[in-house]
């Protein structure tokens, strides 16, 4: 289980760290879990499996002790079939992503009971996600003997009936968390059996429909997500072992399993705050073929030849990933003008100069270029996504920026693009307007910047900007991107909680509490909506449960005009007291003293944070350069 050895050319504390059997025979798995992410880089398979083996028999609590800020969201696993083999597949996957997995595993074949009672005890554990594992048995094990496609037509309306009745109590009792569902596997044993081809057919067509039902849940219910297993099977996992599904009801195989992890993984990592927004792309040998100050711009392959074809479908991919709202920028070894040359002027390239949102090229060290790019774009190290084909780059960045997502790929460009997607780096449960706008935003924002260069000072600045503020409730349109918002924001963020989208819609269904969304723009464009505040209200006191604010509009007084509008309203409305906590973590240091510069008064302090009041007698006046729109409903809280 240890990780593969550094490449020749490797610093040499690039070395690997004690292995992860080492660290459990020296009983420091859970003292050195953050550790564990990097440990596992390196490994697939059955070494990640193995891991996995051993991550399970740690005490979540055990690590929580030591590491309180980890991402630990409590996951229940039902289903129909055997599912022993998720645990320790599931925990890797979460581990790989720097999760802790709080598992459990429910009593075999108990889903139905369970999910259609709210006071099961599955729902007592108020578990963050509950994963309903659905096999092809949950249709075969009710078939009559013999039977014809009419009969399985009849079969999956009623499972899938039930799963949707499954969906519906969820959505009410689920108490906020993620219900993931799967898509069936069609097994070739259940269609061999009918030997009309017609009839095969009909049954291929009946399946298909259900497995269409399930995927659509996801459009009517925001409680709910749905794996599709066809991805996976198309890539030649088995669905199923014959000896293990009949003799001990694993109805689906180790190796589908493990890849349904992976896609769970993904799912929970981006609900955890784990998502990404930057790709930062290497150029030689990853972007085009060859060195481009050894064989210049007619020498490089990215169009004609079968090698060629390769760079270009990786750079058809990437431009893909871009228009939906994925920053890409070019961090290479190479003169900057060459290079700009090429993106520009080269007619085999797909990719051009204004698909980037940053083209940085010289011969520095490309860890500080990263470093420097998060900063220009005001993001964490931890937003990046960094593709190279290079060993020695790739050891180097993980070793001096272990927040950064590395992705490796080598001499084979056909597998650039299997390797970029691998990890579902990118993906959000739902993509929204300000997704899509994000690359269009930031190259404002380079505007910005250069109108920064040439003002004489931060306020001919600001009020040079024009900035525009509204403050208001949130619209049945905008919660998608609330949920996103708390989910991907961490540096102006006073709580971090992170709320999934169906929570999101249960505190705007809620009378007592107030969902407030903030919007801004100004002279050079459009920043689209930028914050979220949360509000609720206890007789005389109104409380700030959350408070946060795109990164990108950070240090503009947008923050103070908000939280001005806030306390005026709730002195309107005969509040006499507001109420906000600052809770510490390792990314929004820069936020602590953000309520005593408002005129918060301290009233409790630990390790955790910081817990603040406001009497109201001396109220903020917004930055005179925000021209400020609050709206409120006086009717709420």
């Amino acid at each position: 289980m240890t990780r593969t050895a550094p490449a020749e050319n490797a610093p040499a504390e690039n070395a690997p760290e004690p292995d992860l059997r080492a660290l459990h025979r020296a009983g420091r798995l859970a003292a050195d879990y953050p550790a564990v992410r990097g440990l596992l880089a390196g490994l697939s398979g059955p070494e990640l499996l193995a891991a996995g083996r051993l991550l399970a028999r740690l005490d979540p609590d055990e690590v929580l002790a030591a590491h309180p800020r980890v991402p630990a969201p409590a996951v229940t696993v039902t289903g129909h079939g055997t599912l022993n083999a998720l645990v320790p597949a599931l925990t890797a996957e979460l581990a790989r992503h720097g999760v802790l997995g709080r598992l459990e595993l429910a009593d075999f074949d108990t889903w139905v009971t369970e999910l259609i009672d709210p006071g099961s005890a599955l729902y007592a554990g108020r578990p963050s996600f509950v994963l309903l594992v659905l096999d092809p048995e949950v249709v075969s094990d009710d078939l009559p003997n013999p039977w014809r496609a009419g009969d399985a037509e009849r079969v999956l309306a009623e499972k899938t009936a039930l799963v949707e009745r499954v969906v519906n109590v969820f959505g009410s009792a689920g108490q906020g968390a993620t219900l993931v569902l799967n898509t069936l596997p069609l097994p070739g044993e259940l269609t061999g059996q009918l030997l009309d081809r017609r009839e095969r057919a009909r049954l291929g067509v009946a399946w298909r429909e259900a497995n269409a039902r399930l995927l659509r849940l996801t459009e009517t219910h925001p409680a709910v997500a749905v794996v599709d297993l066809d991805p996976l099977l198309a890539a030649g996992i088995p669905a199923r072992d014959p000896r293990a599904a009949v003799y001990a009801h694993a109805h689906l195989s180790d190796a589908l399993l493990a890849a349904y992890a992976r896609e769970v993984a993904h799912l929970i990592r981006a609900a955890t705050g784990g998502g990404r927004k930057v790709l930062a792309l290497d150029l030689d040998d990853t972007v085009w073929g060859g060195v481009l100050g050894e064989v210049g711009p007619e020498g490089i392959e990215v169009d004609g030849g079968y090698r060629g074809q390769a760079f270009r479908r990786f750079q058809q991919v990437v431009r893909q990933i871009g228009s939906q709202g994925v920053l890409l920028a070019a961090v290479s070894k190479n003169d900057q003008e060459p290079v700009v040359s090429v993106l520009r002027d080269h007619p085999g390239m797909v990719l051009r100069e204004d698909d980037f949102a940053v083209v940085r090229a010289d011969w520095g060290p490309k860890h500080r270029h990263l470093a420097e790019l998060a900063a220009e774009l005001g993001l964490g190290v931890d937003s990046i996504v960094f593709v190279d084909d290079s060993p020695f780059e790739r050891g180097v960045v993980r070793r001096e920026l272990p927040g950064v997502a590395v992705v490796d790929v080598d001499g084979e460009p056909a597998l650039h693009v299997q390797r970029l997607l691998a990890d579902g780096w990118f993906d959000v449960r739902e993509l929204t307007a300000d997704d899509v706008a994000r690359p269009e935003r930031y190259r404002a924002d380079r505007a910005r910047r250069q109108l920064l260069d040439t003002a004489g000072s931060l306020d001919d600045y600001l009020r040079e900007l024009g900035i525009a503020v509204t403050v208001e409730p949130a619209g049945p349109a905008q919660l998608a991107r609330v949920s996103q918002l708390t989910l991907r924001t961490n540096q102006f963020n006073l709580n971090t909680r992170r709320l999934r989208p169906a929570e999101v819609e249960a505190l705007a269904a809620d009378p007592a509490v107030r969902v407030l969304v903030v919007s801004s723009s100004d002279r050079l464009g459009d920043n689209g909506l930028v914050g979220v505040v949360v509000t609720s209200r206890d007789g005389i006191t109104l409380r700030i449960d959350d408070f946060l604010l795109s990164c990108r509009v950070f240090a503009r007084g947008i923050e103070q005009a908000v939280l001005a509008a806030v306390l005026r309203h709730a002195h309107r409305t005969g509040a006499a007291e507001v109420r906000a906590d600052y809770t510490r973590t390792a990314k929004n240091g820069k936020v602590a003293d953000f309520y005593p510069r408002a005129g918060f008064a301290a009233v409790s302090a630990d390790d955790a944070g910081t817990r603040f009041r406001h009497d109201l007698r001396d109220l903020p006046e917004p930055p005179p350069h925000v021209r400020l729109t609050a709206r409120f409903d006086e009717d709420a809280p």
